[in-house]
């Protein structure tokens, strides 16, 4: 009998899978559940019964006297890619001028052995793999709409050339780059297979030969129950979507003879022992265990980490220009002084600096000097009191404005002190002429002159 429940939800559904996609395996179930022509050798309902006897329903003999149960129903196990050649293919392939490619050779070596060993055990279901004609054709010919007749757009009509097919490409060899960088004259076809993302997909058709009884072989008859697509990046396409607890799939033939068929399509791959289970995650942590290693290097010895309870301070800064002083050949002498209390930085480091000498240049009334002098430094604070009320001290930037004249001898233009902001990152104030800079600093003689400091830490 017919099942009760049909599965009417064709869509596609997305998986992702981190094992290899040759261990996919799926069960295909296809069975026959009526025909118009059972009933046309129904007799007439005798005098007084209203029923019919449920035999009169069972397949009429043919004329070796019986209908094999193969042509009824059938169930495979396909893997992944594996062929299995459709009765079409087999009748084509035994006529070796039918064979142009050397894939259409290499099939027909496979079906003589399969004669010779027997005969292939398949015989309404088949595939078509990614190598086979019929799957460029399909993808070539693909509707985007359900339209009984559709008129392809601009973007479907450029699209339709483009294969998403897997190439094995190798852009290195020996050091030497095989391809060229840039294409000052690309072709048409360049430009269609460049222009959009293009992730390299695999395609596998699941068939059936419906055609009816003594009559297989026919291109007419043959439908398609499972489309397959898989990506590079794990990401498998199934059209439909398995059955699992959901009712069969149900096709109806068209023609003379409208029959019924039902099919199934379920995931039989096989779970992982727990022995390969165990194997793998060894495998991952050992290579999860690499990736570190090979991270490390790049980052290499010299990066330090904080000691707890400790503080490190990096600042970087700028001497930017000194404005408004009474004589030329500017230059500014700047330290940083640690407080004496937990307040460290390294041998090596140097906490003062002198910048250039610089000429003066007029800016409307004022005479501007501008140094452009980077510096940099850093200090550690070590925090042993954690009390609320231990607060530290903060070092303090000093710096003064020297002249250097004609005679060779040096003056003292300016001098000034600032503490250096317990907030990190980049600093706004405002300097006496209007100007914002990131945390900057004057340095006055007078009320018109300065010199500007820029820091971030």
């Amino acid at each position: 009998m017919a099942e009760a429940v049909w599965s009417t939800d064709t869509g596609e559904a997305v998986y992702r899978s981190r094992d290899p996609v040759r261990n996919l395996r799926l069960r295909v179930h296809l069975q026959r559940i009526t025909s118009s022509n059972l009933l046309r050798y129904q007799p007439a309902a005798q005098p007084g019964k209203d029923l019919i006897d449920l035999a009169t329903f069972r397949p009429h003999p043919t004329a070796s006297g019986h209908r094999s149960e193969e042509e009824e129903e059938e169930e495979v196990v396909i893997g992944w890619q594996e062929k299995l050649f459709s009765q079409f293919e087999v009748d084509l392939y035994r006529n070796e001028a039918a064979c142009q490619s050397p894939l259409d050779h290499q099939y027909r070596q496979e079906i003589l052995k399969l004669e010779d060993s027997g005969g292939r055990k398949n015989r309404r279901i088949f595939t078509y793999t990614d190598s086979d004609r019929y799957t460029n054709v399909e993808e070539h010919c693909q509707k985007m709409t359900t339209a009984a007749q559709e008129a392809p757009s601009f973007l479907v009509e450029r699209m339709a050339n483009v294969r998403r097919r897997r190439q094995d490409r190798r852009g290195m060899e020996g050091g030497i780059l095989k391809s060229r960088i840039v294409t000052w004259e690309p072709s048409e076809e360049f430009v269609r297979n460049n222009h959009v993302i293009n992730t390299p997909l695999q395609t596998m058709y699941i068939m059936a030969d419906l055609g009816p009884y003594g009559k297989l072989g026919y291109k007419k008859y043959e439908h398609v129950l499972c489309t397959l697509k898989v990506d590079s990046n794990g990401v498998i396409t199934v059209k439909p979507d398995f059955t699992g607890l959901k009712g069969p799939y149900r096709i109806e033939t068209e023609g003379e003879k409208q029959e019924l068929w039902k099919y199934t399509v379920d995931n039989v791959s096989s779970l992982a022992q727990p022995e390969e289970e165990e194997r793998e995650q060894r495998v991952f942590k050992d290579l999860y265990g690499r990736h570190k290693e090979y991270l490390s290097s790049l980052v290499g010895t010299d990066f330090e980490m904080t000691v707890p309870g400790a503080l490190r301070l990096f600042v970087n800064g700028e001497v930017v220009s000194a404005q408004g002083y009474e004589y030329d050949n500017l230059y500014v002498h700047f330290f940083v002084e640690l407080p004496s209390t937990n307040w460290s930085s390294p041998a090596f480091q140097q906490l003062s600096g002198i910048t250039q000498t610089c000429a003066t240049k007029s800016l409307g009334m004022d005479k501007v000097a501008y140094f452009s002098y980077p510096f940099t430094f850093e200090a550690s604070f070590l925090h042993e009191d954690e009390s609320a009320d231990a607060l530290p001290e903060w070092p303090v930037l000093y710096c003064e404005v020297l002249s250097l004249d004609f005679w060779q001898r040096y003056r003292v233009e300016g001098y000034g002190a600032v503490v250096l902001p317990a907030t990190p990152g980049p600093s706004w104030s405002q300097v006496p002429s209007g100007k914002g800079c990131g945390a900057c600093w004057t340095v006055w003689k007078g009320s018109a002159s300065r010199v500007l400091f820029t820091m971030c830490w």
